[in-house]
């Protein structure tokens, strides 16, 4: 980086809102820089592992055709769990094969690092491995970032760095968040095998499964249990707010170990290989 470069705009953040945006303003012929502190974008990027694709579609026509999805989901399942018991809902049918804007599984190093390459050949100029310190302010305003000390100036920059944005708390743009308003995830990545998978939930090649699960998993905290079918493993974890920590007494790994034990769960993931 140049103290003497100038970009139309500059975006603090590759995940896929980052991503987008450089998209979007570089398809309008803007001149448009990426940061991401990762070594790449989606090296350290994380949820569950869904993505809804009416948003990406307007963005990207046909977008899954070429992306790296792992499985189009056509499977629903609900899962209210007690202790040893649980009362489960399961929907199928071809007509979530059919939606106009279906959802997919998707590990997010592989799509946001898709989604990042598809900005840089819009013409984004993606830079990883950075850290934004701070930002540049002349005059009230916003006029560029600093990354170890060298300066990159913008008429805009747009922060892309997730909810818990430090930048925007240095503008005081926003907040500390509140416990209650924040939820902390553990993810496991289960390798089984395509075939495996299709056998255990019942699906055909390319066809997925979202499995939502409700209460002993979080031992009746806000939240719940997840799994995720990809194409030979499964994502499989829980959410729970920060503020309900501690109203029980298992801590948050212990939780997902204890979902994994459950007799509902169990026969699902049974030789599976943790690889994440």
């Amino acid at each position: 980086m140049s103290s003497e470069e100038k970009f139309d705009a500059i975006v603090v953040g590759g995940g896929l809102a980052g991503s987008a945006a450089a998209l979007t303003m570089a398809q309008a012929g803007l001149d448009v820089m990426l940061v991401e502190r990762g070594k790449f974008c989606g090296s350290k990027n994380s949820s569950g592992g869904r993505i809804y694709g009416h948003s990406l579609e307007k963005l990207i026509p046909n977008f899954a055709e070429e992306a790296p999805i792992e499985r189009k989901i056509t499977q629903e399942r609900l899962s209210l769990m007690t202790e040893g018991g649980a009362l489960s809902f399961q929907y199928g049918s071809d007509k979530l094969q059919a939606l106009k804007h279906p959802s997919y599984s998707v590990l997010r190093s592989k799509f946001d690092k898709w989604l990042a390459e598809k900005a840089e050949e819009a013409g984004v100029m993606v830079a990883t491995g950075l850290l934004v310190d701070n930002l540049v302010i002349e005059d009230g305003k916003v006029i560029g970032i600093n990354c170890g000390g060298e300066e990159v100036d913008a008429d805009v920059v747009i922060l892309a760095d997730g909810v818990n944005s430090l930048l925007a708390q240095q503008l005081g743009m926003k907040q500390e968040l509140d416990p209650k308003d924040v939820a902390v995830g553990v993810k496991e990545v289960i390798e089984l095998g395509e075939d495996v998978i299709n056998e255990r939930f019942g699906l055909e090649n390319g066809e997925g499964a979202a499995w939502m699960i409700a209460g002993d998993p979080t031992g009746g905290n806000l939240g719940g249990g997840f799994i995720y079918t990809n194409k030979d493993s499964l994502s499989l974890g829980i959410v729970t707010t920060i503020n309900d920590i501690g109203r029980v007494d298992v801590s948050i790994p212990d939780m997902v170990e204890r979902m994994k034990a459950h007799p509902s769960i169990a026969p699902f993931i049974k030789g599976g290989k943790l690889s994440e």
